[in-house]
């Protein structure tokens, strides 16, 4: 249960114990964000993120993420409008500690003359990143025309020009007005007690501060939108992206509720309304989703959709067609409990985490202003009508108010005229009959799995892995949690993107994209139905070795969405129509790559180092290869490499290992005897040569990857390796700290290895401006020969393996990730317990491990480097 004080101070404390996990968050909100500024500060609030941790009068620059990361921690911070937001996730033992360091950032940062000269040509790369990301552009437009006086009109980040033009003496006027207790919310959450935090919270956030509040900033109000708004723009993108809002009011309005019911029926999830029929059925849209975006002031209701420019004008009209048919018709009352159940259950999911439950803790009592709204919220939630809901739906999705904007690639012709008629006609059209739901109106009653006659409860304990293999040679892992009432289940089969050739590239994706699209039970839309009635989650997955399912679910729905999962699993029908529409989504995809410059870097990256491993191949495939993809190849590949018999099945969360063996027996006892061997991959040869490719593309950055053969999954070097690469990377690592800390070249910089069935790489990813990529490259390379001829002093040593395995620990708090785990390294006959001992095998990692595997992998005579970029 959630508890609050409030310091002598002023500063505000809410905390809640969670003993699940030893793990402990903190976050320190501060109620300030960029909409606070003035002019002359635009990206200031977010300049203070970046600066609050590089040193304080206790602390050099650099210390704070070096003591953070050397006791398993993880710090970051994030700028919103309305707030900014610090956080520390760190091993509960260490918890003191990490509130100490957030609370010497918080109220005594030094604000270096060079720290800051140096942070502001960071932020400028950070700027050119955003720039270079259509999704930000299209928002920057959206915003920029919804607020004409409001400063939510301006981006959070600022420009280059504004934060150019800060000096010391203008963050500190920042800092000293809205960095004190009175304008701050400290939450904790995780493994430690009431009397413990109150201690840590009296030394380290108490006393005067020196610092009086001198109260909020009065923001400009917006002016009640009277017209209409129309913003169609040319851009370097390869689809469109669109927007269509309304102006709402702020998040603590009693409509709220409503609202965020209203954008979930219309189009969040695959059961939402306007996915099922502008994007399924129709096949307007590659993607289409609606919010209600309710901050401290006046929000938006929208819709954002991407889609090939040459369907702008029909996905726009049925679009405004299914928006206008809430202000007119009543949601049936059995769409209304399925979404009532979908958000109401949002709290129990945020409780996975302690960051999760601090973050929540947080909006209500900073954005919303006590922790108590939360109650209201859910209450009004429980409270809705249909009639409600069209009442609201009338007051606000109002057309003649309506803002659209959009960016276009070259030579559409979609315009504002355009526009203009369909939001004039649309709405005066009589309106359609709300789609059909063909799911039950209620989930099927959860019950108990029956037991086989000759088969006895097993005596678990939670927390431990227990196995079964069953008569078709199915592998089912179960491990009980009873910490939140959710599942997770992972089921895995080896193959992935190792089976596929040049012919078939794309496959695996597209088939894990087809599974849950219709079975003989179930077609597709009932079964997005019935995932959305159990409230959870559904959906294929493929990576390089492996294919499956992953699912997570409300524990009370355990044995109808067991049923649902094994369905989809076993029997995927992979109908023509549905196969043609996944196909012509993934296909999108691939011809939109590009607006991903960093996912151009990496398809260059994995085509340059591997020349005959299928490691080369891009995940999503190739336009031609997945044009070729029918359902009669995934009906051949799903039997002969998706059979029982190749199965690892992983639950993990609130069930019962007796009811999980006696579902699994049922559903995959049997063999369907048609399982193939898998196919010949042939190990690729080490480069004999350096390998460079470019990629030309017009864009504020350039992305580089360089990179070398890696290891096998099962090969004990992936630990020193990861070690290595934690040496390297992360906010205390040397490539951060060297290149992006004291030569401000990159936002984005950092190494990791990816393991496979066959070796991986290891690899260096690094985003910047054009003009410093050369210098960029002399200083990878001088750090990679560092590391390879120097031995790792023991504290720096220290300090990566620390991290490594308090960020494992970190990780594993959702069942999902551990399921994932779990039946991952089962298929990959690494023991079902594997992940248990990854902590002693991190620990074990010397300095000279490090250096022989540094000599053995990184030489940069025979690296590959991937260059796209201007």
């Amino acid at each position: 249960m959630a508890q609050r004080y409030t310091l002598p101070n002023g500063l505000t404390v809410v905390f809640e114990e969670q003993h699940a996990a030893r793990v402990a968050a903190f976050q320190v909100w501060v109620k300030a964000g960029s909409a606070d500024e003035r002019p002359d500060q635009a990206g200031l609030a977010h300049l203070h993120e970046h600066m609050l941790f590089k040193g304080t009068a206790r602390r050099a620059p650099g210390e704070i993420a070096r003591d953070v990361e050397a006791h398993g921690g993880e710090i970051n911070a994030w700028t919103s409008f309305d707030q900014t937001v610090y956080h520390i996730v760190i091993a509960s033992q260490y918890a003191r500690m990490g509130l100490d360091i957030l609370g010497d950032a918080i109220r005594s940062s030094a604000f270096d003359e060079g720290e800051l000269s140096r942070e502001i040509e960071v932020v400028c790369e950070e700027i050119k990143r955003s720039q270079d990301t259509p999704g930000r552009r299209a928002s920057r437009d959206l915003f920029s025309t919804v607020y004409q006086e409001h400063p939510y009109r301006h981006p959070v980040i600022g420009t280059a020009e504004s934060v150019r033009g800060f000096s010391r003496d203008k963050v500190l006027e920042f800092y000293r007005r809205h960095y004190t207790p009175r304008n701050l919310v400290l939450v904790a959450t995780g493994d430690f007690t009431e009397a413990e935090l109150r201690g840590w919270v009296d030394e380290f956030f108490g006393g005067d501060w020196g610092r009086p509040y001198e109260g909020g900033v009065v923001r400009p109000r917006e002016p009640q939108a009277t017209r209409r708004r129309v913003l169609l723009r040319p851009d370097e993108v390869k689809e469109a992206y669109l927007n269509l809002a309304f102006p709402i009011p702020q998040g603590n309005h009693p409509d709220v509720p409503a609202l965020d019911a209203l954008a979930m029926i219309a189009g969040q999830g695959e059961a939402s309304r306007l996915v099922l029929e502008v994007k399924r059925k129709r096949g307007l849209v590659n993607d289409i989703h609606t919010y209600a975006y309710t901050p401290r002031d006046p929000g938006l209701f929208a819709a954002s959709l991407t889609l090939p420019p040459g369907k702008l004008p029909q996905a726009f009209e049925e679009t405004v067609r299914g928006l206008s048919a809430l202000r007119t018709e009543l949601v049936p009352e059995e769409e209304l409990a399925t979404v009532k159940a979908l958000i109401e259950s949002e709290a129990i999911y945020q409780r996975e985490t302690v960051q999760g439950l601090a973050r929540k803790l947080g909006h209500y009592q900073s954005s919303m202003g006590e922790l108590e709204a939360e109650a209201r919220y859910y209450e009004a939630i429980a409270r809705l009508t249909p009639e409600h809901l069209r009442e609201v739906a009338g007051r606000y999705l109002r057309f003649e108010h309506a803002i659209v904007t959009g960016l276009l690639p070259p030579g559409t012709t979609f315009s504002a005229e355009q526009v203009e008629e369909i939001l004039d006609r649309v709405p005066r059209e009589p309106a359609a009959p709300p789609p059909e739901r063909r799911a039950p109106k209620a989930p099927p009653a959860a019950g108990r799995a029956p037991r086989e006659e000759n088969r006895s409860p097993r005596a678990t304990t939670p927390g431990r892995v227990v196995e079964e293999r069953l008569p078709s040679g199915a592998r089912i892992l179960v491990r009980e949690e009873r910490a939140v009432p959710l599942f997770a289940m992972r089921a895995v089969f080896p193959g992935g993107l190792r089976y596929e050739t040049a012919e078939t590239n794309g496959l695996t994706t597209l088939l894990g994209r087809c599974l849950t699209r219709g079975t003989p039970t179930h077609d597709a839309e009932e079964i997005s139905h019935l995932v959305d009635a159990f409230t959870g989650a559904l959906s294929g997955m493929g990576g390089r070795n492996t294919v499956g399912l992953r699912g997570e679910f409300l524990s009370r729905h355990f044995q109808p969405a067991f049923r649902l999962f094994a369905d989809c699993l076993l029997h995927p029908l992979f109908p023509e129509a549905e196969v043609a529409r996944e196909r012509a989504l993934l296909v999108q995809d691939i011809v939109t790559r590009e607006d991903k410059p960093s996912g151009v870097a990496f398809d260059l990256f994995n085509r340059t180092l591997f020349q005959t491993h299928p490691y080369r191949l891009p995940t999503l495939g190739e336009q031609a290869s997945v044009e070729r993809l029918g359902p009669e190849a995934l009906h051949a590949y799903h039997a002969a490499h998706m059979d029982p018999s190749q199965l690892t099945l992983c639950v993990v969360g609130d069930v019962r290992a007796d009811e999980v063996f006696a579902l699994a027996h049922e559903a995959f006892g049997t063999s369907r005897g048609q399982a193939r061997p898998p196919p010949e991959v042939r190990p690729e040869p080490p480069p004999e040569r350096a390998r460079t490719a470019k990629r030309e593309l017009a864009r504020a950055q350039a992305h580089l990857v360089l990179g070398f053969q890696g290891v096998r999954l099962d090969d004990s070097r992936r630990y020193v390796l990861e070690v290595l690469s934690t040496v390297l990377s992360g906010q205390g690592g040397r490539l951060f700290v060297e290149l992006r800390d004291k030569r401000s070249m990159a936002y984005s910089i950092s190494s990791f290895s990816v393991e496979g069935v066959d070796p991986g790489y290891f690899a260096v990813y690094m985003g910047t401006s054009p003009e410093k990529v050369e210098a960029a490259l002399a200083g990878i390379r001088e750090q990679l020969a560092r590391v390879r001829d120097e031995p790792v002093p023991e504290a720096e040593l220290a300090r990566a393996r620390q991290h490594l395995i308090g960020t494992h620990e970190i990780g594993l708090q959702r069942n999902g990730s551990r399921a994932a785990l779990i039946a991952l390294d089962a298929c990959y006959g690494l023991g079902r317990e594997n992940f248990l001992r990854y902590s002693e095998r991190v620990a074990a990692v010397t300095a000279e491990d490090v250096r022989a595997v540094a000599r053995e992998l990184i030489d940069l005579e025979r690296c590959a480097l991937a260059l796209v970029g201007p």
